[in-house]
């Protein structure tokens, strides 16, 4: 008798045959720590860890934790055939048959795909189309193209070469229909590798009785040792991929939009997240639909500035011409003033004449622009996401006799769209927080720098010495996972090419001046409230509270980081 998927939610989980186990040992050879290959998972997925892989899984508990997240990702986009390309001993093979979608299952592993084979009639009597094949000869081996491509379970950490690596995505790539989805997960090893392994054991490798555990990591491997309740031991050795490092690949490959989900949630800034999905999308958008590629944490910053109440407050409290950090020579100085002198003081810092062609991201109202085109005659282009307070930027450039200096566009600096070495200096103040992806910030900084050209900015960042844990009101007013550190962006710079990367530790006046915007914003609530609505004006001043106290407790920075190409 055939049970569905859905009998897994009731449930039943079906046998678990131990009769069927293989005695296979896996073979690392003297020095497991030496075996650093992408071809061993032949020889590590043996059949007696085959047979066991269900209890690490557990059908049951991932098919309740993971839910209904890749059907509907899929289904949002229209997706109807999907590859499985790492379809391991079947579970979303068989889930994705279930929920109607035509399923093609591959897999390096005859083994793996004999167990999926044998889940797939046990599960809803289906009988799964497998193809065992490599996915650096993907189009070889499988044929035909897809709506979805689907590479689940920590798969693509097999693959330790660069080389590898980039062939696979342009295997996916090239095997993907002209607007279809790639969806990849991997394990959080940026966790593991920067503060240790913890799991919450929740949505994957949920069986109670099983261990998952690393054994050894370093930058270059991650070997996990698995325990089951016979007391048999089993290891997988695979390559710690960087979440950042794996979006970049994507992107050079040819995914155009590429959103990064922590354990299904599109922020997870409370808690670290045990796995990343990437949602890849390949369609090519034209200019008019350019908008549409924003990711999750620039669309969310996008709608915000782009609010009624957010314009008035800026506009109205905040400053108005300039909406960042100041510089203040006394504690009730005018925000306004206060602000302008940051402009000065990072102007100061770089040589600027009416030759000089300058990029400000996140421009806001562009009073920095305005600053700099009135100073020394130079041309300012502002790129900006907000459509409201980038109408504002023209209308005030253009009373003001400058707009023939100051160019005003619309797109997000995670996508800046001109070309290469095209700016002497590339400014921003107070906006790269709002991104999801600040090493791509950088490399598109980088990307549009001229040779000998300069980046400067400010950043409302963490310290470097913070606790994540710490950051938890401020990340979860901004619906972002982490901010920018200085030491951050000193290695990403640095990683980039950039020189002499100075970091102007300005940090006692981030409270200071969220302090003074809170000060004003009490003192005209009656004011204020014909055109700021309660609601917001009440969450505003619950965030700034939250940015006083943690700049005032040590687990902020801010000033102004220089560096040159």
């Amino acid at each position: 008798m055939t049970k569905s998927v859905d009998d897994l939610a009731r449930g039943d989980q079906g046998s678990n045959d131990q009769d069927s186990v293989h005695l296979e040992e896996q073979a690392f050879g003297d020095n497991p720590l030496e075996v650093r290959d992408t071809d061993h998972y032949t020889q590590e997925y043996v059949g007696g860890f085959v047979d066991k892989w269900d209890d690490l899984i557990d059908w049951k508990a991932r098919y309740e934790s993971e839910g209904t997240f890749f059907i509907d990702q899929l289904r949002a986009r229209g997706v109807k055939t999907v590859l499985d390309a790492a379809t391991g001993t079947g579970f979303h093979s068989v889930r994705l048959l279930e929920e109607g979608f035509e399923t093609v299952s591959a897999d390096g592993s005859p083994q793996m795909l004999a167990k999926a084979f044998s889940n797939g009639l046990e599960y809803g009597g289906h009988i799964l189309r497998v193809v065992n094949a490599d996915w650096r000869w993907l189009n070889r081996d499988v044929h035909g193209e897809y709506d979805a491509i689907i590479c689940l379970g920590n798969s693509f950490t097999h693959l330790f070469s660069e080389r590898d690596r980039r062939k696979t995505l342009a295997e996916f790539y090239a095997m993907l229909k002209h607007d279809g989805v790639l969806i990849i997960d991997q394990r959080n090893y940026d966790s593991i590798l920067d503060t240790g392994f913890s799991s919450k054991h929740t949505y994957y490798y949920a069986g109670e009785d099983v261990s998952a555990e690393p054994d050894h990591i370093d930058d270059g491997l991650a070997r996990f040792k698995y325990t089951f309740p016979d007391k048999s031991e089993f290891f997988l050795n695979m390559y710690p991929l960087r979440k950042d490092y794996v979006r970049r690949l994507m992107r050079e490959v040819g995914f155009q939009r590429i959103d990064t989900y922590g354990d299904f949630q599109e922020t997870y800034g409370d808690t670290e997240p045990d796995f990343f999905i990437h949602v890849a999308e390949k369609n090519y958008r034209t200019e008019d639909e350019f908008l549409d590629m924003y990711s999750n944490a620039v669309h969310t910053a996008r709608d915000y500035y782009n609010s009624e109440d957010a314009d008035n407050f800026y506009y109205h409290v905040w400053g108005g011409n300039d909406i960042h950090v100041g510089l203040y020579q006394t504690p009730q100085e005018d925000i306004a003033a206060a602000s302008e002198r940051t402009v000065q003081r990072m102007a100061s810092k770089v040589d600027i004449d009416a030759n000089t062609t300058i990029l400000d991201l996140g421009a806001g109202y562009g009073g920095a622009a305005r600053y700099l085109a009135r100073t020394y005659g130079c041309k300012v282009t502002c790129l900006n996401l907000s459509e409201v307070e980038n109408q504002r930027n023209r209308e005030i450039s253009r009373a003001e006799g400058l707009d023939h200096l100051i160019e005003v566009a619309d797109g997000s600096f995670e996508d800046i769209p001109y070309q290469d070495n095209a700016f002497d200096i590339v400014w921003s103040q107070d906006s790269f927080l709002h991104s999801g992806d600040r090493t791509r910030v950088m490399e598109e900084i980088s990307r549009v720098l001229k040779p000998k050209g300069s980046v400067l900015f400010t950043d409302p960042m963490a310290a470097d010495s913070a606790e994540k844990s710490a950051l938890g009101p401020i990340l979860d007013r901004l619906h972002l996972d982490s901010l920018g550190s200085p030491g951050f962006y000193r290695k990403e710079l640095s990683r980039l090419g950039l020189q002499n990367v100075e970091f102007e530790d300005l940090s006692e006046y981030l409270p200071l001046h969220y302090g003074r915007v809170l000060e004003v914003l009490e003192s005209r609530e009656n004011e204020l409230a014909d055109f700021i609505g309660e609601e917001y004006r009440t969450r505003m001043k619950t965030g700034l509270r939250n940015w006083v106290q943690g700049g005032n407790g040590g687990n902020l920075a801010w000033g102004i980081i220089h560096a040159k190409a």
